[in-house]
């Protein structure tokens, strides 16, 4: 696998890249595929190589989702539930670190939870920091909280630390009017704003996410990561994917 950026120049200097815990798996299942995870990191690498602050929030649901819990009644309480799911965020950057560093990329692991042996406490200063110095900084634990979603914590990150942009990497190629795996005429859309996505409830991400960007005015493209290249193409301002904005 070649780590060149094929003279990709990238339009957006810093960068928040959300990716899912299902980009960590394999094929539907749970856990954690090495194999997976260094498709990802060799983009990543390349991206880096270009000049790009890159700041990446990783979701845990390969391993686990706090709302698994949910039917558990007495059991296992639903903020001690999304409380494991942090853990699990926590699980797939270790994973990402190590596999970014095997392959000479600097990185930095900062959580929303108090994990001094793994990983340092997420300081805007010391992120922003990091990110000047050329480091990868992966951001897990979410925000802390339970009851808050990680694109809540990718929309919280990319505002704290100043990203121009907010990468939605996903399965699909975009947002589409329906899910396009259950129905065949669901019709994607190149463009939204964000008025659009609340009035017609589309699926970008959760609405809180949005609104924050919204605030912020901070553009959110929704694009799917398994197409090579694809993440150095969205930062080089391609059209690929659906572009939310103003």
């Amino acid at each position: 696998m070649s780590d060149s950026n094929d003279g990709l120049k990238p339009k957006y200097q810093r960068v928040l890249l959300k990716m899912s815990g299902e980009a960590f798996g394999h094929g539907g299942k749970s856990g954690i595929s090495i194999d997976e995870t260094m498709v990802i990191s060799h983009q990543i690498k390349r991206v880096v190589a270009s000049g790009v602050q890159l700041a990446v929030v990783v979701g845990g649901g390969n391993i686990l989702r706090g709302a698994q819990f949910s039917q558990g009644g007495e059991i296992i309480k639903e903020a001690t539930a999304h409380y494991m799911g942090m853990l699990a965020t926590v699980m797939n950057g270790l994973a990402l670190q190590e596999s970014l560093e095997s392959i000479g990329v600097e990185t930095r692991l900062l959580t929303a939870l108090r994990l001094d042996n793994v990983a340092e406490f997420f300081i805007r200063r010391r992120a922003v920091r990091h990110l000047e110095k050329g480091r990868v900084v992966i951001l897990s634990g979410g925000t802390g909280n339970p009851f808050v979603t990680t694109d809540t914590a990718a929309a919280l990150r990319g505002r704290e630390l100043d990203a121009q942009i907010l990468l939605k990497a996903t399965r699909v190629d975009g947002v589409y009017s329906d899910d396009p795996e259950k129905n065949p005429h669901a019709v994607k859309y190149e463009k939204l704003t964000y008025n659009q996505v609340f009035r017609e409830n589309l699926r970008v991400m959760d609405m809180a996410a949005i609104d924050m960007c919204r605030e912020s005015s901070m553009p959110i493209l929704v694009f799917n990561y398994k197409r090579e290249g694809s993440i150095e193409r969205a930062i080089a301002g391609h059209t690929i994917g659906t572009f939310v904005s103003v």
